[in-house]
């Protein structure tokens, strides 16, 4: 019981914290340097067993027979994909990739202006590494809350390539989405770089191409970017840029579309779990090892999956290594 409050009470704060909450809440001494090895020792075997689901989701028969073998339900899914920086000794800042599962619910009185669309029901997974392992790792989590049958599904991010790289290999039949605000982001980039940052013409501008992004009609944005880059030619290069962007991403702006279908436009509870990620791996002066942050990563996603005390029960029922 000890080693199971000790492990739990890492995955939240840093271990001389974790210290003082044991003593004077517990009336248990037990040392920063004990709690640190602790948590080593069953990050380890969290971790062991997170690969380990990762690599049986994988399974082909069983991957496929998930979506052939069962009737779907109902309730529209997504997918969320993202990355914060932690800093690991010797490497520097790395990124840290965060995905989440959600279901998609209509929140607030029906047929007013307050209804929206909410993500609700959240998990999580989280990968200090590249992207294969972490699409397993997502395909894992997404497995396990039976994302494969849901109805209709979608998988948001900000527009990174390597985001819809995995789109296609592990949620191929779930529509794409780039993220409301990272996509008006990029018009208002377009509008400073144009006629100046924070001019009156660029709000402008970029007020005016609001509405036309959000009825999907990012393909008309785009070409209007061309025109401006004739107008700057000293800014002609970087205002290319951005048109490829929304001419790339443009089946994925369907932002009007997607909300009358009930799915959020906007990639706020990844973001939020990314938040909630580095609460605990990117304080002040926080500097880790990239094993002990990969040990501990398995600990901080069970307690925000609400799955620690389950996998603590699975690992002890175990054999130890």
């Amino acid at each position: 019981m000890l080693a199971k409050a000790a492990v739990w009470l890492y995955g939240q704060v840093e271990d001389d914290l974790a210290e003082q909450i044991l003593l004077k809440i517990g009336g248990m001494c037990v040392t920063d340097t004990s709690i640190w090895r602790l948590a080593q020792k069953w990050g380890e075997r969290f971790r062991v067993l997170e690969a380990a689901e990762a690599a049986t989701s994988m399974l082909v028969p069983l991957r496929d027979g998930i979506v052939r073998g069962a009737s779907p339900i109902a309730q529209r899914m997504g997918v969320a994909m993202d990355g914060g920086m932690i800093n690991v000794r010797d490497e520097g800042w790395k990124e840290l990739k965060v995905g989440c599962v959600f279901e998609a619910a209509l929140c607030g009185q029906a047929g007013t202006p307050e209804e929206e669309v909410h993500a609700v029901n959240n998990s999580y997974a989280a990968i200090l590494g590249g992207p294969q392992t972490f699409g397993q790792t997502v395909w894992a989590e997404a497995s396990r809350r039976q994302f494969p049958r849901a109805q209709e599904s979608v998988v948001m991010g900000d527009g990174a390539p390597w985001i819809w790289n995995l789109a296609l290999e592990h949620f191929g039949t779930s529509r794409q989405a780039v993220d409301w605000y990272h996509a008006t982001q990029h018009l208002y980039s377009v509008a400073h770089l144009a006629f100046g940052e924070g001019t009156a013409e660029a709000m402008r501008w970029a007020k005016g191409m609001e509405t036309p992004l959000y009825q999907g009609h990012a393909q008309r944005i785009a070409t209007a970017i061309h025109g401006l880059a004739e107008r700057f030619p000293k800014r002609a290069q970087a205002l290319h840029t951005e048109a490829d962007y929304f001419h790339r991403n443009r089946r994925r702006m369907q932002y009007m579309e997607l909300r009358e279908d009930g799915f959020p436009i906007g990639s706020g509870m990844v973001e939020s779990g990314c938040k909630r990620y580095r609460a605990r791996f990117a304080g002040p002066g926080m500097r880790w090892s990239r094993a002990g942050a990969r040990r501990l990563l398995p600990v901080r996603t069970a307690i925000l999956n609400r799955r620690f005390d389950q996998i603590w029960a699975t690992l002890n029922n175990s054999p130890p290594n």
